[in-house]
């Protein structure tokens, strides 16, 4: 069964630019970092285009099981991005406006 991790939130009004660098920082450091996050199947950012909530994110991340997604959730927390990329990120959103969630796929 297929599962997405998905993460939403908005980003402030004055830091989209540095968003957009902030999401090529991380895409480096996801393909630097493939060979340890066997688990992700697949990696998608999607920007609020119409309707909704201007300067909305979402992020998903398409793992096999959900043992696969835990597995890479506990490697994340360990990992640097927490120490170096996480809270430079945090600095970009919206207060009280992220939020991640498990889907799963329906047959």
């Amino acid at each position: 069964m297929t599962v997405f991790s998905v993460e939403t939130c908005t980003i402030k009004p004055d830091k989209l630019g540095e968003n957009m660098a902030w999401l090529k920082k991380y895409e480096t450091w996801i393909k630097k970092h493939a060979p340890e996050f066997k688990e992700i199947k697949s990696y998608k950012v999607f920007s609020h285009m119409l309707g909704g909530k201007w300067g909305t994110y979402v992020m998903m991340t398409e793992f096999e099981s959900l043992a696969e997604c835990e597995k890479w959730y506990n490697k994340i927390m360990k990992s640097d991005f927490m120490t170096k990329l996480y809270p430079e990120w945090a600095s970009l959103i919206v207060a009280g406006s992220y939020s991640i969630d498990i889907w799963n796929s329906v047959p």
